[in-house]
Order: C-alpha cells, then structure tokens, then sequence
C-alpha cells in the first residue's frame, strides 16, 4: 500500500544523520536483516516491461497492482522511448521473456516545462553538448502516441501486439489509456 511521503518510515532526517545516501544506506541494513529470498529468477512473472516517467510521484507498483517479480521496470526522465529504453526492452523481450509493452506519462511532468535550450544552456555552461535530446514535449498524450509508435516499429523487438500506453494523474491516481495513432 503507498502512503504520502510524510508517512514513510525512512531513517531520521536529522541535521547529524550524514548525507541522504548514507540515511539509505542505513535503512538497507534495516531491509537486509528482514530480507528472504524470494527465490526467483530476472525473468518477470506476468511477462511484462512497463516504461515510465521517474517523477517520485509515481509508486508504479501500487498503482498497477504490481508485487515484486511481476514485471520489469525502465524509467526515465518522461518515460521516453529513447534508444536506451529500446534497448532494455530488447534485452527484456529477448532474453528475459517479456511479450507486453505498458507505457506511463503523467500529468504535470517537468519535461512540458523544458525546451531543447536545455541542452544549450548545459553546453554554455560546461562547453560539451550533451550527446541525448531532451525529449520534451507540450502535449503527453500525443508523447505517449509517439512513445507507442516507437516501440511498435522497432526492427530489434520481437513483440509489439501488446503496447499499450498510459497518462497517470497525479491528482486522482487514475490511468487513462490513449488510443494510438492511425
């Protein structure tokens, strides 16, 4: 079950607890010393990748009814299919056995906020341009037909049946499914 953040048991965020990470560190000792085996291999129980956007809002596994072991997550910045997220699902299709595709925008993503100067103003400031396009876009549910279109006509997939895609409202918690372009 999620809860708000507020409500997380996570280690104290107290002034001399040391850096964020050195607090999850912590709280992995604390999970290890609970932790069983699970006693199953990389290979996803209900067949399934499910690619999505990273935004913290998104408890993916709550919201989908999702138990561990059931599918393969890959998530990015948009939940964008980028050449990496193809090649994850590749690797997930072909040696791991996934035959399913669910893609999950949401509301209010940061990437509608942000333009190609992006990448401008990070070579301006650090004098490389960074090799990866942003990605941003105006309009998620026509970002998620695009995300749609590029999982289906990938030469390197072989299951592209079953991709359905997904906007998460942030605010309901609901899934609203977008029909894919003709």
């Amino acid at each position: 079950m999620s809860t708000p953040a507020s409500a997380h048991s996570a280690p104290s965020a107290a002034p001399d607890a040391g850096t964020v990470t050195d607090r999850l560190v912590e709280a992995n000792r604390s999970y290890a010393g609970e932790f069983t085996d699970p006693g199953m291999d990389a290979r996803p129980v209900l067949k399934v990748a499910v690619v999505a956007c990273m935004d913290a809002r998104l408890d993916l596994h709550a919201a989908l009814g999702l138990e561990l072991g059931d599918c393969h997550t890959i998530r990015n910045a948009g939940g964008v299919v980028t050449d990496d997220v193809i090649r994850s699902l590749t690797i997930s299709q072909r040696a791991l056995g996934t035959r399913s595709v669910v893609l999950v925008h949401h509301t209010g993503c940061g990437l509608e906020q942000l333009t190609e100067d992006f990448r401008h103003d990070i070579e301006r400031e650090v004098g490389q341009r960074p090799a990866w396009a942003v990605e941003a876009f105006r309009d998620v549910d026509q970002d998620v037909r695009q995300s749609m279109q590029r999982v289906r006509t990938s030469p390197f997939l072989i299951s592209t049946e079953d991709v359905r895609g997904f906007v998460f409202d942030v605010k309901t918690g609901l899934l609203r499914e977008i029909t894919p372009a003709v």
